[in-house]
Formats: C-alpha cells, sequence, structure tokens
C-alpha cells in the first residue's frame, strides 16, 4: 500500500524547460540533452503519485538531460489519474492542525483523493501499460540506444517489475534501472527476481522501507551475480520522498536530494 509521505512534500520553484509530445502513445514531457551534445541514452521516468505533469517531475527530468546527456521522457502512465496537488495541503493541515476535528477533516479530503488515486492505479492495473510502453520503445529508439528507467515512490515497484526477466525480441526493456524510496515491494520477494542490475536511494525514515527491510533489501541486491548486481544506499535524516519533494530550504535535506540524482546520472553512466 502506499502510504501517507507518498502524498506529502514541497512543490519546487523553477521553469521546466523541455517540450510535450506523445511517445508510443502516451502524452509525454520530453527534456533532450544541451544543443550540440549527442544522447548518451534513453531514460524514462516512472514517477511519483503526483504523476508527468508535477513540476518536481519534469524539472528532475531537465536535470538529468542536462548533467547527464540522456534524452528523458516522462509520460503519462497513470492515465489521467495522477494525485491532485491539492493533496499538498491536507497534508500539511493535518500535520499543523491542532484539534482533533481538524485533524478528521484533513484525514478526510486526503483519503477523498487517495482512495481513487489507489484505485486506478494499483501496480497490478498499471504494468500492463508500463511494459507495452517499453516494449515499443525497445523495439523503436532503443534498438540501437541503451534504456535506463527511474521510479520514485509509486514509479519504483514499476522499476523492480521491468527488472525480472521482460524482453521483446530477445533483448531486455530494461539495460539498467535506478529507484529512490520505492513504494509496495514484498521484500526479499520482489528483489530475489530482478534480472537487470538496479541502483536503490533509500530514506532513513519510510515507512515503506523501515531500517530492517532495508538492510535486507541491501544485502539481496548487493548479492546478485555480476552483471545483474544492484547497490543500495540509506540517505541519513531524510524521510520517503526526499529525491522529488525534498524542502530544498533544508540545507541538509537539499544536499542528499542532488546526491540521490548524481547516484542515478552515475549509475547509468555506468551501465550504458
Amino acid at each position: 500500500m502506499a502510504c501517507a509521505d507518498c502524498f506529502r512534500g514541497e512543490i519546487h520553484e523553477g521553469q521546466p524547460k523541455g517540450e510535450v509530445g506523445n511517445v508510443h502513445g502516451l502524452p509525454t514531457y520530453i527534456s533532450r540533452p544541451p544543443e550540440g551534445t549527442q544522447s548518451r541514452g534513453i531514460v524514462v521516468i516512472i514517477p511519483d503519485a503526483f504523476g508527468w505533469e508535477f513540476g518536481n517531475n519534469r524539472l528532475l527530468a531537465d536535470t538529468y538531460a542536462e548533467k547527464g546527456g540522456f534524452t528523458v521522457y516522462l509520460p503519462d502512465f497513470m492515465n489521467g489519474h495522477s494525485a491532485p496537488l491539492s493533496m499538498f495541503d491536507n497534508a500539511r493541515g493535518f500535520a499543523t492542525a491542532t484539534g482533533v476535528f481538524g485533524k478528521i477533516y484533513h484525514i478526510f479530503w486526503t483519503m477523498l483523493d487517495a482512495i481513487p488515486w489507489l484505485y486506478h492505479n494499483y501496480p497490478s492495473k498499471t504494468f500492463p501499460g508500463v511494459k507495452g510502453f517499453f516494449e515499443q520503445l525497445r523495439k523503436d529508439e532503443g534498438a540501437t540506444q541503451a534504456i535506463g528507467a527511474a521510479g520514485f515512490c509509486w514509479g519504483g515497484k514499476h522499476i523492480v517489475l521491468l527488472s525480472q526477466g521482460h524482453e521483446i525480441d530477445g533483448k531486455p526493456l530494461l539495460d539498467a534501472g535506478f529507484t529512490a524510496h520505492p513504494s509496495m515491494l514484498s521484500i526479499p520477494g520482489d528483489l530475489e527476481k530482478i534480472q537487470r542490475p538496479i541502483s536503490f536511494a533509500l530514506a532513513a525514515k519510510d515507512d515503506q522501507i523501515p531500517p530492517a527491510k532495508a538492510e535486507k533489501l541491501k544485502a539481496v541486491v548487493e548479492g546478485l551475480p555480476s552483471p545483474v548486481t544492484g547497490e543500495a544506499y540509506v540517505f541519513e535524516k531524510t524521510g520517503h520522498g526526499f529525491a522529488v519533494r525534498a524542502d530544498m530550504a533544508e540545507v541538509d535535506i537539499a544536499a542528499q536530494a542532488t546526491r540521490a540524482e548524481q547516484q542515478c546520472i552515475d549509475w547509468f553512466h555506468k551501465h550504458f
């Protein structure tokens, strides 16, 4: 299940620089490397609950394109059912409410949005569409370019599922994956099926993956045989969502979010 922290965080300032198009049948935000720079490969972002139109996710796509030299796709894998940004206000209202009725009020409105979101976006419903997108991508641009995928919260589950031996025309759908604070993982079950290398950026305080599970995750993915050996790092003083929705006014937390960005870029540079 998704947790309350999946719908909390900060909205970042900045104007996305990419463009909106249609990629393999899905509305997609597209960010490309700087002019005159040859793309090092394709990175597909499978986002958090707030989806492909969320400014934070688009700014992150721009960062990967600019700093990593990738062509970055951020498709609408939720088919128009991403979480509304009003959930930020309700989560903040719940945290600051002093009376029980105030908290009940904000819980009510949060659940009114969260339940339909989960109904439409439970991974068993969305994964076939995600898989189909990557199949088309591999047959098209990915026939001659490396493909990576970066998933956050909800998207992290899909990264792990994509890595579990799925192929098209004898080629894996992914060359490598990255995920930060993934949600809804079965540990160790999902991890033991991994057949492509994945890098994990984990929050120190995360109801989805508490410390004991983080240790088990690290042991499993770093113990996988080459060439699918993964890596996992725990980022101190961070909570679920830090790689996408960090409070950038908090210097330490902002620095950890930047470290996670670089971890992702370095991982794809290594495997592309």
